[in-house]
């Protein structure tokens, strides 16, 4: 996926006519700018989209919005009108509700009255967690936006708990911020399985999508595919078993794509015996994929890859632990043929360590990028719970993930190649605590799992941040863990580069003669 939002190139864009192209001229000359290497500065505008959290009676959502501290100097101040102390707007981050909910067949209806998150769920000041609760199935999709102090990193945490019927679980999703090319491995089209790719469109404008769906003999028939529209602020849920009339399959590959504008994208899939989940996308095709944070415990995982490009792919598939870099039993190689989907089951894959799952080429002078999301089961006979977890990009500058609670969460850090340094930090909480910050270094080809990192005197939920210092890549991942009645309910969030920067070009006066 491109990943490269409006909001940033909008920031980029504010940002250069502050920063870089005014120069000076002296009296009768004409004098060029000449460009030099471009520096970093913070976005100043940043788009989130989450989509309906649940249709069940009994559902309880969390939404937690959280900005990191340090993303510029301006302070998030403001009045009752809406300036801020210096004369300038006040920064802002909230989340409004879409104004309609469009079925697959295109039919339009209102936005779903209830209760939904008050006076939407906003950020007052960088470093501090704010959270709203909404309950029921009248929640509708959210649209948000950050300006200013806020927009650097902002992200927010959508956490649902259903304890029963049919869509019962933990749901977890970092609410994503809108693209044009969205890849999901690991859906399904099965007669026990029931997924919704969500459309969310934050914009003012129209959006058109795009779905196709590929299974394991190639692109399944589907009908009502082509050109979903997507209104203004409004969210669009499509059931995948219905756009084919195929035999069912257990794992299918979802392309998303937009003709026009822009969606956010995300996968609710439940499982009437496993459980239910969000599946969000997998990171960009690439030759090498890592997907991090594999419970210790987990019962069952079922990896899903998928090549979009015309060559096949034999994949090395590895599993990185606390002590190194190891082969799963019977399962140390995976052909994935172009255009199809491919799935391996790993039984007994984390034996009560926390791993990682890395994919790479089986023979280095053969890369073919490709994509990849894991099912993971914890738990057994009814008493089970599912979770995806899909290929995830190294961090590059900083990542946050929010609503982290005192007990049950665990962060899982990756180091594929050489031994890498990182920062921590675990914010101060939504209700009270001071932040703490910890150095962390991992060791080349392994995992470490922090659950000890929670702010000191910690009331409510809190954020943890990500942030490589030096060494080798990292991917990084959060396990989120809330047992209900027996059931080892839980859902695992990747950590996704914030972008909270953008590269600005800069210029100098060239006080050379020109001929």
């Amino acid at each position: 996926m491109k990943r490269t939002t409006l909001s940033l190139i909008a920031g980029a864009t504010a940002l250069a006519a502050v920063t870089g192209f005014a120069s000076l001229t002296a009296p009768g000359d004409a004098v060029a700018p000449r460009a030099t290497a471009p520096t970093r500065l913070p976005v100043e505008r940043a788009g989130l989209a989450c989509p309906m959290p649940s249709t069940s009676e009994l559902a309880e959502t969390l939404y937690t919005s959280y900005t990191p501290p340090g993303g510029t100097d301006d302070a998030a101040k403001g009045g009752t009108d809406g300036s801020g102390t210096d004369g300038k707007p006040a920064a802002t981050a909230l989340l409004r509700a879409a104004a309609s909910t469009t079925t697959a067949g295109g039919a339009t209806k209102g936005a779903p009255k209830g209760k939904t998150p008050k006076a939407p769920a906003t950020v007052t000041a960088p470093g501090k967690p704010v959270t709203v609760q909404a309950d029921g199935p009248a929640v509708p999709a959210l649209t948000g936006s950050a300006t200013g102090a806020l927009a650097p990193g902002w992200t927010v945490q959508q956490t649902t708990v259903v304890p029963a019927g049919g869509a019962r679980g933990l749901l977890g999703l970092s609410c994503g911020a809108p693209d044009t090319d969205f890849w999901f491995p690991a859906a399904s089209t099965a007669k026990e399985r029931q997924d919704y790719v969500h459309l969310t469109n934050p914009d003012d404008t129209a959006a058109v999508a795009d779905i196709e769906l590929y299974g394991p003999e190639g692109v399944l028939k589907s009908q009502f595919t082509e050109g979903i529209p997507v209104p203004a602020h409004s969210t669009v849920p499509v059931l995948l078993s219905t756009l084919t009339g195929e035999t069912a399959q257990q794992s299918v590959t979802v392309h998303v794509t937009t003709r026009s504008g822009r969606v956010g994208a995300a996968i609710g899939a439940a499982d009437e015996k496993l459980g239910s989940d969000w599946l969000a996308a997998s990171a960009d095709p690439a030759s090498t994929a890592v997907l991090p944070g594999i419970p210790g415990d987990a019962t069952a995982v079922r990896l899903v890859a998928f090549v979009p490009g015309e060559d096949d792919a034999d994949l090395k598939v590895q599993l990185v632990t606390r002590n190194g870099t190891i082969v799963p039993a019977g399962a140390g190689s995976l052909h994935v043929k172009s255009g199809m989907t491919a799935s391996l089951e790993l039984p007994g894959l984390t034996r009560g360590e926390v791993g990682s799952l890395v994919l790479s080429p089986a023979d280095p002078k053969k890369p073919t990028p490709v994509v990849a999301a894991l099912r993971v089961v914890r738990g057994k006979g009814a008493d089970t719970e599912v979770a995806f977890v899909p290929a995830t990009g190294a961090i590059s500058g900083r990542a946050t993930i929010a609503d982290n609670r005192a007990k049950g969460t665990t962060l899982a850090l990756t180091a594929v190649g050489t031994e890498a340094e990182v920062k921590v930090t675990a914010s101060a909480g939504s209700g009270g605590g001071t932040a703490v910050s910890r150095t962390v270094t991992v060791k080349g080809g392994s995992t470490t799992a922090l659950t000890d990192l929670v702010p000191e005197g910690l009331k409510g939920s809190y954020a943890l941040t990500v942030e490589p210092l030096s060494g080798g890549r990292v991917y990084a991942s959060r396990m989120l863990a809330v047992p209900q009645d027996g059931t080892p309910m839980f859902t695992v969030q990747g950590f996704v580069d914030d972008r909270g920067t953008v590269e600005v070009p800069t210029a100098r006066q060239d006080l050379g003669v020109l001929d």
